[in-house]
């Protein structure tokens, strides 16, 4: 099994930088975050006719947590700077706190 390293998010913003969105990267998962750096540009190239501004950036992913990750939480601030992170909520997404559990040591 094949672990992620590195994750590529790339975002296109208008002008004024008042109105971003995520882009959708012809590649986004990499096995080392120096394969995503090299792709980094080709994705903005890409991208370019998608948005005024696109901006795009490598986060690392602990292959350890890499199933834990559920949020991706970006900015781009006035200057064109993206701030990126990947964050582990520790919230339940389903749960059935109802399911009777058999208690194999009663059993008789």
């Amino acid at each position: 099994m094949e672990h992620i390293a590195a994750l590529l998010l790339v975002v296109g913003c208008s002008n004024a930088m008042t109105a971003c969105r995520e882009l959708p990267a012809p590649v986004s998962v990499f096995e080392t975050t120096t394969e995503c750096t090299a792709a980094r540009p080709f994705a903005v190239t890409d991208l370019q006719g998608q948005a005024q501004y696109v901006v795009a950036k490598c986060l690392a992913v602990d292959p350890a947590l890499e199933d834990d990750y559920d949020r991706i939480i970006w900015n781009v601030r006035p200057d064109g700077t993206l701030d990126a992170s990947l964050e582990i909520s520790g919230f339940v997404v389903a749960s059935n706190g109802a399911r009777p559990e058999k208690d194999y040591l009663n059993q008789q």
